[in-house]
């Protein structure tokens, strides 16, 4: 895994979860719908469901919150991890660059704004920085 691959972690992890709290919002519409009565008089039923129709749901949106928990504690550990190796960048322009880029999930023309840098200014800083960070000996992989 390179450099730039582990940084990229926190933002796959952070859209992963973002995507299963949208996940998460669907299953609490979803239960706390009312569904129809079905009436259908050619169908038998021998044995009576007595299970309330949301409780699947619920069941299910009790696992995805867990699992988006779960997330949200490696997202943490793995940004405190990614600020360490950040810190270790001796240049502070190229420090600044890696945390906007990789903790706060800027673009790069916000990135140059917020620096008052042009485009290739800040890409060249990036690649530096790339250079000048390492690997922590236990990397946190998602």
């Amino acid at each position: 895994m390179t450099v730039k691959e582990y940084l990229h972690q926190a933002y796959r992890l952070d859209q992963r979860i973002k995507s299963d709290t949208m996940e998460a919002q669907n299953l609490r519409e979803m239960a706390g719908s009312v569904s129809a009565i079905q009436y259908d008089k050619d169908r038998v039923q021998t044995s009576r469901n007595t299970e309330a129709p949301f409780a699947r749901t619920l069941e299910k949106l009790w696992d995805l919150e867990q699992r988006i928990a779960r997330e949200l504690e490696m997202l943490s550990d793995l940004k405190k991890q990614i600020r360490e190796v950040i810190e270790a960048v001796p240049d502070t322009d190229e420090r600044m660059v890696l945390k906007y880029r990789y903790i706060h999930n800027y673009t790069w023309e916000q990135i140059g704004t917020e620096l008052c840098a042009d485009a290739r200014t800040i890409r060249r800083w990036h690649g530096n920085a790339l250079l000048h960070a390492s690997l922590p000996e236990n990397p946190i992989e998602i």
